[in-house]
This record gives C-alpha cells, structure tokens and sequence, in this order.
C-alpha cells in the first residue's frame, strides 16, 4: 500500500519499501521555488554571505592557495572566489568549498555534525554557470541540499561514528549531489541516480584531528567536486543503485547504522536550513560555547591571568570525544588549536577575544600554563541536550579562592549583523566597497534574478 508523505511545498506520494535515494529525490524534485517561508529565503542568503566572506578572508591561507593552484582554467567555466579567470566547474567547486572552510568558521548544523554550506553553496555556485538557472530555484536547490545533508546526518550520526569518520566528507557528497539535482531540474530517476552518486564519493577520517592535518578543508573540496560530477552524471544517463544509501552493502550499512535508514524524512518538521548557526568563533564547533563563557567571565569581572589557581570547562560527552577537542597540546600546527577546546578557552581568557589573533598564541607560556591548572569534564545535562542544545561552562578559581562561574545552556549564534559585518571587511579588502556591495546586493535580490550564475560571476577578481 502506497505510502504519503508531504513536501514543504507538495504532496508526494512513496512507493511502499521504495529505497531512500528515491525517496529523497521525489521529496526534492517536489520543492517549490514560489512558496518558501520568508525565513528560509533569508536564511539561504545569509549562509551566502557567511561561505563567501569566509571564502575571501582565507584566499591568502596555504590550503586556500593550494586548491586553487590544481584548479584547470577554461574558457566558460565556473568562478574561483577572489581569483581572475575561468575554471572547471569541478575544480571550482572544489576550490571555493576549501576556502569556505579555510577559516573553520563555516556554518554549522549540530544535529548532523557537519558544515553543509561548504559542500552545498560551492556546488550550486559552480552549476549555476554550467546551467542557466533562476535565484528561486537557487535558493530552493540550496534548501533542498541542506535538508537532505541534515536528515541523513542526524541519522547516521553520533559521537562513535564520528570518531573515525568525518561528518561532512559524508552528509556533503549526498546534500550537495541532491541540491544540484534540484538545480537543473533533473527528473526523479535521475536525481535518485545522482543522490545515489554522492552516496558512493563520501570520503574522509579523522585522523587529520589528532596531528593538525590539512586533509580535513580538502574533504569538504572533495565532497563538492564530486557532488558536481554525480550530478552531471546522472543527467547525461549515469545510474547507480537506488539503494545505495540504505541496502545491505549501502552507506547506512558501512557505518552500523542501516536500520537508522527509515528515520530519514525530508520535511517532514522546521526545514534542516533553520537549524544552522552561524559560528563567531573561528575554531572547532565543540570550542564555541565555552569560549564564549570564558569570554563573558572576562568582560563581567577579569581575575589577573597569574592569579588563577585552576579552570574547568564542561561541556557535552560529544564535545570530549571528537578527534582533537580534548587535547593540551603541544600545538605544531594552528588547526591543533583550531580543534581543542582546552586552548581556545585558555586564549579567550588571555585575549577577551575569540578573533583569528587568538591562534598566534601556540607557543605562549601563559597559554600553556593556563591549559595546565584546567580540568575538561562532561556534564550530564548537556550530554543529554545535545544536540537540540550545545551548552559549555567554564569555572575559574583563583588563589584567593574566589570562584567566577558562567554556563551557557546552548551555542551563542553570530547575528545577521556580525555576518554581514565580517562579509564586508573581507570582500572589500579584496575587491573594494563598490565591488563588494554590489555582490552583497546582488545575494539580496537572488529571488528575482533569472541568472543565479551572474552572482558567481561578481566574485571573480578582475583579469591580472
């Protein structure tokens, strides 16, 4: 017996037993690019202006550098963020999705474990100068990728998984591959196969956590190229299994998690985009919320930094078990630093900022003395919050024996405005105000063009 299920926009009826990819894509086939909630509109806009400042402020970083050194020119190609010219559209992507992520301030969606804008974003990007494409269905191809990314997440991911695995090298490929169907309008056989595609080029282990590797931004470049070629596959006739998510030798099935496969339903609650926040923290999302309680522990009454007697931080059992978060150093490398909380709540303290400047302090013998007196435990109440809510405390005693203590309940957000606001200084540092505004104008307005590819085209540098 046929079973019903509805869209954010329509109903769709599924085949009873019908295998997940298939079920995904009639769920995206069927979104509606006329009648997204003005919430989702904008929240697809500010994760725009989030990837592209993130993009422009790490151009000059190695990795940044690095992926855009591989990248293939051509003539009618797809647009590197902040460089002249022309590139594969695979390489593009790949390219824009490691520069996304170059800062480790991406946009993060906790009930997945994963940043979804960095593998989404720079697909659609890419496929939106291959294909000429309107901003409604842009924007509706990018709620589609981040929902799909986010029910499979909140699937198949847990703190065990994610010890090994990384959990945006496997919701990406999958999210992106399933937004770019969406893009270009493929029927539902083919955005089954192209789903079914980015199941079999999820890639990435967190080893990279536990040494400061660099792997770990090129993951999220590998999800996005591939998500590219699956969907270009699939359009040109490519098909893959429709069980390849959830059949006995299917992605579920290597992660432990097949019977998780049924738990998938794509809008069936608030759409997955709604729950992504947006990180003021340039460090691990494990790091963000006690760095903001030993933030607000300087600003309300700063004790002196040589009179702490001892530190403790608490946070979720998830936050003590992802690779490299409950780690005191030595730090050989900034993403060691990036990823442990023990230094960022130690820099803030030092600091009163959590800023890029934070992470110059990897030699510091304050810092390490600090990381010293501290103590990580998991709190029980958070464990059990997370991941609705990503609480973080941090208590500092001092050697008189008075005590300042803040707890956050759940991950403080950077506003609209700090987006905004960190978007500008990046992009006109690169490409000058004028420039820079007529980009921003140009996200805002996405919903009226009907060439979402001209704003790819606006984040080119001008020809050397």
């Amino acid at each position: 017996m046929p079973l019903a299920t509805r869209s954010m926009n329509n109903p769709v009826i599924l085949e009873a037993h019908e295998p997940l990819a298939a079920r995904m894509a009639r769920s995206i086939i069927a979104v509606s690019a006329q009648s997204l909630p003005a919430a989702v509109t904008d929240k697809v806009k500010l994760c725009l202006i989030d990837l592209i400042g993130c993009a422009f402020e790490s151009r000059d970083l190695p990795w940044s550098r690095q992926a855009v050194q591989i990248a293939e020119r051509g003539e009618g190609g797809a647009s590197i963020i902040g460089s002249p010219g022309s590139f594969a559209f695979g390489d593009a992507a790949f390219a824009n999705a490691v520069m996304g992520h170059g800062l480790v301030r991406e946009d993060m969606h906790s009930g997945s474990i994963s940043h979804l804008g960095i593998v989404v974003l720079p697909a659609l990007l890419a496929l939106a100068q291959y294909r000429r494409v309107s901003g409604r269905d842009f924007i509706a191809a990018a709620v589609a990728g981040y929902e799909a990314g986010g029910q499979v997440g909140r699937a198949v991911m847990d703190a065990e998984v994610a010890k090994i695995h990384r959990p945006t090298g496997i919701t990406g490929p999958v999210a992106a591959a399933a937004a770019g169907a969406r893009l270009l309008g493929l029927s539902v056989e083919q955005a089954t196969s192209a789903i079914a595609l980015g199941a079999n080029v999820t890639v990435g282990f967190n080893q990279w956590a536990h040494t400061g590797g660099s792997e770990m931004f090129f993951h999220a470049g590998f999800a996005a190229r591939n998500a590219v070629s699956a969907v270009r596959l699939a359009e040109s006739g490519a098909f893959a299994s429709p069980s390849a998510l959830d059949g006995e030798a299917g992605l579920f099935a290597s992660l432990r998690k097949r019977s998780a496969a049924s738990k998938v339903e794509l809008f069936q609650g608030e759409p997955e985009i709604l729950c992504v926040y947006h990180k003021p923290v340039p460090a691990c999302n494990f790091a963000q919320t006690a760095s903001q309680a030993a933030l607000r522990i300087v600003r309300d009454g700063r004790s002196a930094i040589d009179r702490i007697a001892s530190i403790t931080v608490r946070v979720p059992r998830a936050g003590t078990l992802y690779p490299g978060c409950d780690y005191t150093g030595p730090f050989a490398h900034i993403l060691q630093a990036k990823m442990s909380i023990q230094y960022n709540v130690a820099a803030a303290l030092i600091e009163g900022s959590v800023s890029e400047k934070n992470f110059k302090l990897l030699n510091d013998a304050r810092l390490h003395k600090l990381i010293g007196l501290m103590a990580l435990e998991v709190d029980d109440a958070m464990t059990q919050a997370y991941p609705g809510k990503q609480g973080g405390e941090v208590e500092v005693r001092d050697t008189s024996g008075a005590t300042q203590r803040l707890r956050l309940e759940d991950v403080v957000n950077a506003t609209p405005t700090e987006v905004r606001e960190r978007f500008r200084g990046a992009v006109e540092a690169v490409v000058g105000k004028a420039r820079a505004q007529e980009i921003e104008g140009c996200i805002e307005g996405l919903e009226r063009s009907d060439d979402a590819g001209r704003l790819a085209s606006l984040l080119r540098t001008p020809t050397d």
